[in-house]
């Protein structure tokens, strides 16, 4: 039974900047297959139970999120204007928390901004930073590892670092200044910090699974029914229709559109619940098991 399932206590309207669970901020939400059966626990907060497995969502921006149409430079004026996108796509910045009895797991860390929302979504959870114990990076960029060490110092004081070997080793070989943000993050974690290869055994059963393209080591990471996918989409209104089209956020254009229909293929066949962490609210693609 999930504890969470029980924690709808707030209204969603009190908090119009918010986006709530279940409730797509996209125009074309009938294409996309949100996951609208997550469960609101807070303002920006949702969870979502499948085959034993809870994953929460938790929105760490603040503020209403567009992606803007320059973004997309591959996308024609008319596809933008059919899917009525003219004005930006909408978006979110997003992390997850994995909940279960043999531990606390979070995939990535947002912006660590002063009005970011992940610390007060993980209270919400009924947790505290010392509760994580594990942090799964996805990739280097900064809307993704700001949150670790906002103050200079960890965020997460008990939790024990994952990053993907092949993302490290491509940022060390980037100039100083591109970074600086990395090597001040993972100093806070020094003597916590895990190097994996894509075939490793990561704990809780977490599996990585390679999505290089957006960054030269970007990594999704599958955990029973739920396939963490970092960045694969920027605006999943145009891209879920338009796989092919990648944002310039995107260092390796193609291989990113690769990794795009790799992913959604994956989900696709074994009917996972993909999340993302430029996904509309809930941040939750939902796909059904075969023979549903």
């Amino acid at each position: 039974m999930n504890p969470f399932r029980k924690l709808q206590f707030l209204t969603l309207c009190a908090f119009p900047l918010m986006a709530g669970c279940g409730a797509s901020s996209t125009p074309s939400a009938g294409q996309l297959p949100l996951a609208t059966d997550a469960d609101s626990v807070a303002p920006g907060v949702c969870t979502l139970t499948r085959d034993g497995y809870t994953l929460a969502w938790v929105q760490d921006n603040a503020q209403p999120r567009l992606m803007e149409r320059s973004l997309f430079p591959a996308a024609s004026d008319s596809v933008m204007q059919d899917l009525g996108l003219t004005d930006g796509v909408p978006s979110t910045v997003s992390t997850f928390v994995l909940l279960g009895d043999g531990g606390t797991a979070l995939f990535d860390t947002g912006l660590g901004l002063p009005d970011s929302r992940l610390q007060a979504g993980i209270q919400a959870l009924g947790l505290s930073p010392a509760d994580v114990d594990h942090i799964f990076l996805t990739h280097f960029h900064g809307d993704h590892i700001g949150g670790l060490a906002p103050a200079g110092k960890a965020a997460f004081p008990r939790a024990q670092l994952h990053v993907p070997q092949r993302e490290y080793d491509a940022w060390q070989a980037m100039p100083p200044e591109q970074r600086a943000q990395v090597e001040q993050a993972l100093a806070a974690y020094e003597g916590r910090i895990s190097f994996f290869q894509p075939a490793d055994t990561l704990p809780l059963g977490v599996q990585p699974v390679e999505a290089a393209g957006h960054t030269p080591g970007h990594t999704a990471y599958r955990v029973g029914p739920f396939l963490i996918a970092g960045d694969f989409m920027h605006g999943a209104a145009l891209q879920y229709a338009h796989p092919d089209i990648s944002a310039t956020y995107d260092m390796d254009a193609a291989a990113a559109a690769r990794a795009r229909r790799a992913l959604l293929s994956l989900a696709r066949g074994q009917g996972l619940v993909l999340a993302g962490m430029h996904l509309p609210a809930p941040a939750m693609f939902s796909f059904p098991a075969s023979g549903r």
